[in-house]
C-alpha cells in the first residue's frame, strides 16, 4: 500500500510494511528507496543501497498512548499540521492533552512541546 509521496527525496513513494520486533507486528512506513536490514529482529538499519532513509514506526509514540494510523501518516506527507491527544496516566490519573506532530528527519516523528 503506498500512503503518499517521500517528503525527502524525489522520486520515492512511502509503503507500508509489515515487521516483527520482540514477536509483536508492527507497521513501517518507509520510503520506496530505503531498504532495511535486521541481526536480532529489534534493530533496523538502512542498507548501503539505500537512497533514502525515511521512516516512521507506527509504535513511535506508544509511550504517549498512541499508535500512528494511515490517515496520521498521510496528513503529514501532505504538510498539514498533526494534531493528536495524548494520554498520560501520572501520578494514578489519567489526563488527556493535545499536541501537534511533525515529520522529524532522524527519528521519524516529534511531539512539539510549545
Amino acid at each position: 500500500m503506498i500512503l503518499g509521496k517521500c517528503p525527502y527525496c524525489s522520486d520515492g513513494q512511502i509503503e507500508v510494511r509489515d515487521k516483527e520486533i520482540n514477536g509483536k507486528k508492527v507497521k513501517l512506513y518507509a520510503c520506496s528507496n530505503a531498504h532495511w536490514k535486521t541481526e536480532d529482529g529489534e534493530m533496523f538499519e538502512v542498507t548501503e543501497e539505500s537512497t533514502c532513509d525515511f521512516r516512521i514506526w507506527q509504535n513511535s509514540l506508544a509511550k504517549y498512548g498512541k499508535w500512528l494510523q494511515y490517515k496520521d501518516v498521510r496528513t503529514l506527507l501532505n504538510g498539514e499540521e498533526l494534531e493528536l491527544e495524548f494520554l498520560s496516566k501520572k501520578y494514578g490519573k489519567k489526563v488527556y492533552y493535545s499536541k501537534y506532530v511533525v515529520l522529524n528527519k532522524e527519528y521519524g516523528v516529534s511531539i512539539l512541546w510549545d
